[in-house]
């Protein structure tokens, strides 16, 4: 089965505690709501104490427009895309001839020439690169992101792919939405880069490594139909308008338990037998609805809240920073993972992974 060998991430220069966001929050859309001191709880209620942006909150407490918004994307995404691209590689010491797709994963800005394009640019890769990049997956890119992989590694086993995730969420923010949906997403989203390499069967980048790595063993996607007013943008004359109901822990809850008992049962799995919940941790209550759902204790959501605490939501990118905290814990032989996200559609991505 195709293994993960490394997964980097790249942290973005601004760091933003949440007292600090808090109270931009609460100068910004205290005219706009009686109760601001009430709903401005939800910045100390949701578990963060910081996040990472890539710029500061002096930027953010001016109008931008479309266009300025999404210049700072590609600038910021080229650049910290290259170095985690770098990070990545150099763990191994491998090259950029080695690669032989990339999978470019994003939601939060648009680029054509996609990301990858100008990164190519940027670092010496064969010209022969697969270029796969795929946008508007949400917080389920990442996950989605290496199943693609997976599933390219099992049509050409000698394959290394690399799966890039770029989500730079702060600069989707609306400086003129009073609504909750934007002050919820002000208090939870956040900026991040990430990188993972999994390689096929026969590639040689993988013999004679001897400590066990995730094998990606089984996938599945899965998309709720009548859902998609729960996540996702609004395009607009501004920009990109977040969408976020309240209603997605009431849908984890009663969704996703038979959805994932479907996917493990069909692979000879129960989910006693999980040892590893590797789960994009959409925020505190997404993931105390992902332990009610499932019947998991608190310590199978501990790595989640780790990175929900110190990075907040970076949506496709979060899944992978979670990954890396289990990658660089070491696991045993034979340890059985599951990956799990949640995104737009609304649809949910689901990976079986056995530590080999």
């Amino acid at each position: 089965m195709p293994k993960i060998l490394s997964v980097e991430t790249e942290i973005p220069p601004v760091k933003i505690t949440q007292n600090e966001a808090a109270e931009f929050a609460k100068q910004l859309f205290s005219s706009s709501f009686r109760d601001i001191s009430r709903l401005i709880n939800v910045f100390q209620n949701g578990e963060i104490d910081s996040r990472y942006f890539v710029k500061d909150l002096e930027w953010f407490s001016k109008d931008h427009s479309f266009q300025e918004k999404n210049d700072e994307f590609i600038h910021h995404a080229v650049d910290l895309g290259s170095k985690v691209v770098d990070k990545c590689l150099s763990r191994h010491q491998l090259t950029l001839e080695e690669i032989d797709a990339i999978i470019t994963i994003s939601t939060s800005g648009l680029s054509t020439p996609s990301l990858e394009a100008r990164i190519m640019n940027q670092l010496p890769f064969s010209p022969h690169v697969k270029r796969i990049p795929i946008w508007g997956l949400g917080c389920a890119g990442g996950a989605s992101g290496l199943s693609r992989a997976y599933e390219y590694c099992l049509a050409f086993p000698g394959a290394n792919v690399l799966v890039l995730s770029i989500e730079l969420c702060s600069l989707t923010f609306q400086h003129g939405d009073r609504s909750k949906s934007n002050l919820i997403g002000t208090s939870l989203f956040a900026d991040g880069v990430a990188c993972a390499l999994v390689c096929g069967d026969d590639s040689p980048l993988i013999k004679g490594i001897t400590e066990p790595l995730p094998a990606i063993v089984a996938t599945q996607s899965t998309l709720l139909e009548d859902s998609l007013d729960v996540m996702g943008w609004e395009v607009k004359e501004n920009g990109l308008y977040v969408v976020f109901s309240k209603d997605i822990p009431t849908l984890v809850k009663n969704w996703l338990r038979p959805n994932v008992e479907g996917f493990i049962h069909s692979n000879g799995i129960e989910l006693g037998d999980i040892k590893h919940f590797v789960a994009h941790p959409g925020g505190k209550k997404v993931i105390e609805a992902y332990r009610e759902s499932l019947g998991m204790d608190e310590s199978m959501t501990t790595e989640s809240m780790k990175v929900l605490k110190e990075y907040g939501n970076m949506s496709s990118v979060t899944i992978l920073y979670v990954l890396k905290q289990f990658m660089d814990k070491g696991c045993e032989h034979g340890d059985i993972g599951l990956g799990t996200a949640l995104g737009p559609g609304f649809s949910s991505e689901l990976l079986l992974m056995r530590w080999e």
